[in-house]
């Protein structure tokens, strides 16, 4: 949301000061004027102009410079800096300026404000106007001073001279018109401090715009998707409107500029509005101002689509500036009533907004000339903005240890529910037990004996079943410990063989280090004898040996990573609750781990549909996998006959709220009887599984 107020800042702020402008105009232009010549020398290299000028705006916008001279219904310009509303098209200015200065041989006419459609300077001389030139943002640039995004005039002023000038303006854009008159060093100077400041704000802009980016890869959340669009948008709008684009993205397209700053500065508003309501949760916390939120951002993208079908840019610069006011208020009241809630994010907000604000009303101030117009007023909102941007910036940050405590207070409040559902099955359980074993008491010596076999079958079988979870636990640990094994013995095997080659090739180095101490005479028989060593060792195969060897202890480490990764996957520790996640990780990862338990005939295929994000138990589902993918190994090792190829096929089918996936194999499968006792309780008999199953999730 600061974009748009930093746009309004600049161009808006001034609208609001045009009523006592043009009642000001109104008072002063019935006195007879009397022009004041700009006086430049030595002691001072530059003058705000608007004190020396007078104005007469065209209504018109037909009016030539002869037609403007035979005119005398110019007034006196008032203000630090001249404004017009936005239906003003075209305004005249005259100027004198005297050269006094001796130690600049130029002076330049300097426009801070280059979103400007076209300006005309011309030189009065004998009662004739003649063109200096033609500048402005539709208009490719014919004399621009190299670093500088502001409209630049070379004045043609000699030393010792005085000169009469008419500046014209006409503009799709508002007029406003902060210009200078100043000497060649000052022009630099100026140039120099301005590239200084935009470069040090746009560093702290993409700073923040790297850094939120880090952060959206790592967490995918929203918040920082909107965030990091909002600070792009506004370096957008701010070098828009500081005329850097134009100057250096598109100088020989000057028609992008009429839509420039009006998508921009849209743009900008938009995602920071969209980013306020998501990081101050305006559907939870205050849903009526939610919707009227959504409404601005609405109307900014209904003024975008009518920039396409009207040439009178005058509506979209009034929904910018009318829109962007009460969304300024609209957010600064809403951050504040969601902090009256001790909603913790909204204190850093509306602490962002209060360092912007101070910063925007010494801009007020200084376009209601309460202030001094200079280079702090001028640029103090990039300070007020780089700070906003920076406070949000580590609000998001600290919104990751708000969430980090809101899952542990979660996590403690679960605990002590389950300890609690944990002691009252306790206690059922010994209420349970006190009235079976009375029950018990009163059967007949019959049934006490039945009692007990029964009891004595069940132990068996829950010894069976735990023994048969315990073997599969140990067949599937020793299957990982080989698998690691493996990369692990090749990359030790490797090492040996590296370190001899290693010292062989430090012999060679040490032969020729003693090359350095020997006599002249003596250096060609040494370089015979290190060539023959050379040999001997075989210095070619040394090399060709140790890519090999370092490319086999890569391999293995990465053979490594892989199965660590797959058992990571596997196990999913932290995911013992509900979560959405991708299924086809996990059955990927129960592959990687059932791979040394998978003869070589064994093909698996795929076909997979749909992208697989369902919500479940992650680490149970991928122990559902691993026992059914186990099984269907098992199950196609005991066939007698074993073909050349088995296959093992998954597949999976998108339908609707729905995922059905369906695990295959030509193994032996099930009879009838065992198929008739799968669900019994502790029933298991060996590969306990059918040919063809299919499991959905379900919403």
């Amino acid at each position: 949301m600061s974009g748009k107020k930093r746009y309004y800042s600049a161009t808006v702020v001034f609208q609001r000061t045009k009523t006592m402008f043009l009642f000001f105009v109104l008072f002063t232009c019935f006195h007879p004027l009397q022009a004041q010549v700009v006086k430049v020398t030595n002691d001072t290299s530059s003058f705000i102009l608007s004190e020396y000028m007078q104005e007469l705006v065209d209504s018109s916008g037909n009016l030539s410079a002869a037609q403007v001279m035979q005119q005398d219904k110019f007034s006196k310009t008032n203000g630090a800096i001249p404004l017009f509303p936005n239906q003003v098209k075209s305004v005249w200015f005259r100027f004198t300026v005297a050269h006094q200065a001796t130690n600049s041989a130029q002076l330049f006419l300097n426009i801070a404000y280059p979103n400007l459609s076209d300006v005309s300077l011309y030189a009065i001389d004998s009662g004739q106007a003649k063109l200096i030139g033609e500048e402005g943002n539709e208009v490719i640039s014919s004399q621009h001073i190299t670093g500088s995004p502001n409209i630049v005039f070379n004045l043609r002023l000699p030393q010792g001279h005085s000169q009469q000038y008419l500046l014209h303006v006409y503009s799709r854009h508002p007029i406003i018109l902060p210009a200078t008159v100043l000497t060649y060093d000052a022009l630099h100077e100026s140039i120099t401090f301005q590239t200084i400041v935009t470069g040090l704000y746009l560093g702290v802009l993409m700073i923040m715009f790297v850094y939120n980016l880090f952060l959206f890869f790592a967490t995918k959340d929203n918040n920082y998707l909107f965030y990091v669009l909002y600070i792009l948008f506004l370096s957008l709008a701010q070098t828009t409107l500081a005329g850097y684009e134009y100057r250096y993205l598109w100088p020989t397209h000057p028609a992008f500029n009429k839509y420039a700053v009006i998508f921009t500065s849209s743009l900008s508003a938009m995602s920071g509005l969209v980013f306020s309501m998501l990081f101050l949760r305006t559907s939870e916390n205050a849903k009526r101002t939610h919707k009227w939120l959504q409404l601005l951002v609405a109307i900014y993208a209904l003024g975008l689509c009518l920039s396409f079908f009207t040439e009178d840019l005058s509506i979209n610069y009034n929904i910018l500036n009318y829109n962007g006011l009460v969304g300024v208020l609209s957010v600064l009241v809403t951050s504040f009533y969601i902090a009256k809630k001790n909603f913790r994010p909204a204190y850093f907000y509306l602490t962002a907004w209060l360092f912007f604000l101070v910063t925007f009303i010494i801009l007020i101030l200084r376009n209601l000339a309460i202030l001094p117009y200079n280079n702090f007023t001028t640029y103090i909102i990039y300070v007020g903005s780089s700070l906003e941007v920076a406070l949000l910036s580590i609000a998001l940050a600290d919104k990751i240890n708000v969430l980090r405590m809101e899952k542990e207070a979660s996590q403690a409040d679960a605990l002590r529910t389950l300890l609690e559902k944990e002691k009252i099955v306790r206690d059922q359980n010994v209420e349970l037990e006190r009235k079976v074993t009375e029950r018990t008491e009163e059967l007949s010596s019959s049934n006490t004996h039945l009692s007990n076999a029964l009891d004595n079958l069940k132990d068996t079988q829950i010894q069976l079943v735990e023994a048969e979870k315990m073997a599969s636990l140990g067949q599937l640990t020793a299957g990982i410990a080989h698998e690691i094994n493996n990369p692990i013995n090749f990359v030790k095997s490797n090492i040996g063989p590296l370190q001899l080659d290693i010292h062989d090739l430090l012999s060679v180095i040490d032969e020729y280090d003693k090359l350095h101490g020997s006599e002249n005479s003596e250096i060609p028989e040494k370089l015979v004898a290190i060539d023959k060593f050379k040999k001997k060792i075989d210095v070619g195969y040394l090399k060709t040996e140790i890519e090999s060897l370092v490319k086999g202890i890569r391999e293995g480490a990465e053979r490594t990573a892989e199965i660590v990764q797959g058992l990571r996957t596997f196990s999913r520790l932290d995911e013992s609750e509900i979560k959405t996640v991708n299924i086809y990780e996990g059955l990927d990862s129960s592959l990687v781990l059932l791979k040394n338990l998978m003869p070589a005939n064994i093909v698996i295929e795929k076909n997979l549909q749909g992208n697989g994000v369902i919500e479940c138990y992650p680490g149970k589902l991928n122990q559902v996998f691993m026992n059914i993918v186990g099984n269907a190994i098992q199950a196609i090792k005991q066939k007698p006959v074993q073909s050349e190829k088995e296959y093992l096929s998954i597949s999976s089918r998108d339908m609707g709220d729905q995922l059905e996936l369906r695990i295959k194999d030509t193994g032996i499968g099930m009879s009838e009887d065992v198929k008739r006792k799968i669900y019994d309780p502790f029933f298991t008999q060996g590969t306990r599984r059918a040919p063809f199953r299919s499991w959905r999730n379900r919403d």
